[in-house]
């Protein structure tokens, strides 16, 4: 075999190793996004793709404008909210976290927009669930859920690596990675589905890469009633040496969830 010929044989060579590697890389991707699929058990027609505005958030977790700058901050779960985004342009490095960024921006935000809709009409029901000082009508309520959605929407193209697809209670971060971590609407809201022990877990993983603080957005479920658990699981991780408090904030639109717990760790 001349010279030129074995060239040509160790490029194709080359070349299907390569594509060998390539397609294992391809498998192993498509092999470990099935699995995540399958472990959260999520279709994007379960899912309610509705978010709260930067300006709720502040309210919710007592938070002022002067407290971002510099601050290393996980919203998890994020869902369509516009916190993360604009608390960037204050200065903040703002991550957000959520089961549902594994599905593609353009399918969230569709979804999204005819999810507000839909629950709007809901809404038309039950008015008597919700307090309306900071919205004033329904109509004021669907324009700050779209601006929340197009704000969360516009971010998330502009800085997709801040938007982080979990599949709770695990994280994918660094021990202490973020400053503060701020949790709303998600855990004792659906203490109906979550049991007590996915509780401790998610808590868990939410202090291991929390610095300082996480905050906790509402402490009690879909019906009002404080999170049945609540007295157990402080007891719990005061024993493990963090500081609980539950704090009355001025955030509350539907009736009676208007508190936050906050876990601090002990070195503040």
């Amino acid at each position: 075999m001349s010279r030129e010929e074995q060239r040509i044989v160790n490029d194709q060579q080359s070349r299907e190793e390569r594509e060998h590697s390539e397609d294992i890389i391809r498998d192993r991707k498509r092999s470990k996004q099935m699995h995540q699929h399958e472990e959260s058990g999520l279709e994007l027609s379960q899912i309610v793709f509705i978010g709260r505005t930067f300006e709720e958030y502040m309210l919710m977790f007592d938070l002022t404008r002067e407290e971002l700058a510099g601050q290393n901050i996980l919203d998890c779960p994020g869902g369509a909210c516009s916190f993360s985004g604009q608390a960037r342009k204050l200065g903040a490095h703002a991550v957000a976290s959520d089961i549902v960024y594994q599905y593609g921006m353009n399918e969230l935000g569709t979804k999204g927009f005819q999810d507000i809709e839909h629950t709007m009409k809901q809404i038309q029901a039950v008015q008597g669930m919700y307090v309306w000082d900071h919205f004033g009508t329904i109509e004021g309520l669907r324009q700050e859920r779209l601006r929340a959605i197009t704000d969360c929407v516009k971010d998330m193209r502009e800085h997709p690596e801040c938007y982080v697809a979990t599949v709770l209670p695990e994280l994918p971060f660094n021990d202490e990675q973020f400053d503060l971590t701020l949790s709303a609407h998600f855990l004792f809201t659906y203490a109906d589905r979550l049991n007590f022990d996915f509780h401790v877990r998610t808590l868990l993983e939410m202090l291991r890469v929390t610095k300082h603080e996480v905050r906790i957005f509402p402490t009690v479920d879909l019906t009002g009633k404080r999170y049945e658990h609540m007295d157990e699981l402080k007891v719990f991780l005061e024993k493990m040496g963090y500081l609980l408090s539950e704090v009355r904030t001025s955030y509350e639109f539907q009736r009676n969830a208007h508190t936050m717990l906050r876990i601090r760790k002990p070195s503040l």
